[in-house]
């Protein structure tokens, strides 16, 4: 019987402290409740810079521990850093808005470290299996964390069809999953890779595995025409949980992806690249043109999640170690600036009724310059504008499609990223060229500011220096 070593303990170090924070909030929870609006929160983003510092101890040691089940590389410890500053930058939005929460403390901090467990799982998983235990891991935190508030009928509908449509596509997977060991005999990456390498049958079994598996990875990223559960699930859910959703789960997903049909499944590509491509047509062009007929700046920023979502697609079609350097470092600038995005609407909702209107941004740039700024930074970001991160994220996406043929596509990213534009200068528009129509909000506290300056400026510092984090992260890619 093999024994654990100190190498395989070392290896899952970051998802330990994870599981041990957790299990730390909801005893402080239990036992302190009176100092929990103080306590937990520290608790939580000690947690977090823990794990992240282990990720990052763990940096380019390569290979796999626990007998080949997990991966102890860069692209996984690149990935559970960027999970980490995720969960940090949701905690420290998050108590605004538990202050109006019906949900107590010690579960919802609880919730999105167990959340960020599943996603790390996800990213260092080297077999199917273990990947879909972190993504029902992760899975299940977010039902309970999207339908939190149960005095909102509107929360409660986006947790109960999240469930609903969650396991559904869960299901897709699985059996894709089943139908790819019963065609290659194996569940490991590493074997279905060489498998792929060799001269294989494509008997049916095989291409309705494929089929599948990309059919349950389309549901998880949001892409047309599997998104129709997503727009109402972040309209529904809190507009903190919304940005936690909208970039953690994604960035798991499209790790998961690469690993899967970037590497393992590539020498099949022809089985499967056609498909993609569509995915990501569809994916941008729809989620940018409903995107433009939303009156909730909330429900236009859950379409053009979908659209990124299409744009992160076209570094999958690429396909090669650039284009998924490209697609990381896009991953890395979106967590940041659509994260900052849904920050600043929780600010917006003083009448606590979830409308998130256009409206409610009238002239804010005057009356919060601080909040101003940093949206706009966030949005010029997302529209794709340098010297910010969104633009080289794009840039780097597009100019790998066009690297290895794909010239079309990204001719239709970069007419979808002007289509884009417009909604997001609306909303620019909004905040310095009209008179606030209402009163505006009220400034929050020294961490929350503070979070949405560091975020703003991390957006600026990487993209104004790309290249330095594109190294790092092109030296990770597998």
């Amino acid at each position: 019987m093999n024994s654990v070593s100190n190498i395989d303990i070392l290896g899952v170090l970051p998802e330990t402290i994870l599981v041990i924070t957790a299990l730390l909030v909801i005893v402080a929870d239990a036992v302190r409740r009176r100092y929990d609006a103080k306590c937990l929160p520290i608790i939580s983003v000690l947690g977090l810079i823990a794990s992240a510092v282990a990720a990052m101890a763990n940096w380019g040691d390569g290979g796999t521990v626990f007998n080949g089940t997990v991966f102890s590389d860069g692209f996984s410890s690149l990935f559970r850093v960027l999970f980490a500053v995720i969960g940090i930058l949701t905690v420290l939005f998050s108590p605004h808005y538990m202050k109006i929460s019906s949900m107590r403390l010690g579960e919802y901090y609880a919730l999105i470290l167990t959340g960020l467990f599943g996603m790390m799982v996800m990213a260092m998983a080297a077999n199917l299996l273990l990947f879909f235990l972190g993504l029902e891991t992760m899975s299940i935190s977010l039902y309970v964390l999207a339908g939190s508030q149960r005095n909102d009928v509107k929360s409660a509908e986006a947790g109960m069809k999240y469930l609903v449509l969650g396991a559904f596509s869960s299901g897709f997977l699985l059996y894709g999953i089943a139908l790819l060991y019963a065609s290659v005999g194996s569940v490991d990456y590493e074997a279905i890779g060489a498998f792929f390498q060799s001269d294989f049958d494509p008997g049916p079994l095989l291409i309705a595995g494929i089929a599948l598996l990309l059919v349950g990875f389309a549901f998880k990223v949001a892409a047309v025409p599997f998104h129709f559960w997503s727009p109402d699930v972040y309209d529904g859910a809190p507009a903190t949980i919304t940005g936690y959703m909208s970039t953690g789960p994604k960035a798991a997903a499209f790790v998961a992806l690469i690993r899967v049909f970037g590497v393992a499944l590539e020498p099949a590509s022809s089985m499967w690249s056609v498909v993609i491509t569509g995915l990501a047509i569809l994916t941008m062009t729809v989620g940018n043109i409903v995107a433009l007929r939303q009156t909730s700046v909330k429900r236009m920023l859950a379409y053009s999640s979908i659209a990124h979502a299409g744009y992160l697609l076209v570094g999958i079609v690429a396909g090669t170690k650039a284009a998924f350097a490209a697609t990381a470092y896009y991953l890395s600038a979106y967590a940041l600036m659509n994260l900052g995005a849904f920050a600043v609407l929780i600010l917006l909702n003083r009448r606590q009724e979830g409308s998130y209107r256009f409206e409610d941004l009238r002239g804010m740039g005057f009356a919060h310059p601080l909040l101003g700024i940093t949206l706009t930074i966030f949005l010029l970001s997302l529209t794709g504008v340098p010297p910010t991160a969104g633009f080289f994220g794009k840039l780097y996406v597009f100019s790998a499609a066009v690297g290895e043929g794909h010239i079309a596509l990204a001719i239709v990213g970069l007419l979808n990223s002007a289509v884009a534009a417009y909604y997001y200068l609306r909303v620019i528009t909004l905040l310095y060229m009209t008179k606030p129509e209402t009163e505006p909000p009220i400034v929050q506290p020294i961490a929350y500011r503070a979070a949405l300056v560091v975020s703003s400026i991390l957006i600026l510092l990487i993209g104004i220096f790309p290249e330095q984090l594109l190294n790092i992260i092109t030296f990770s890619v597998p």
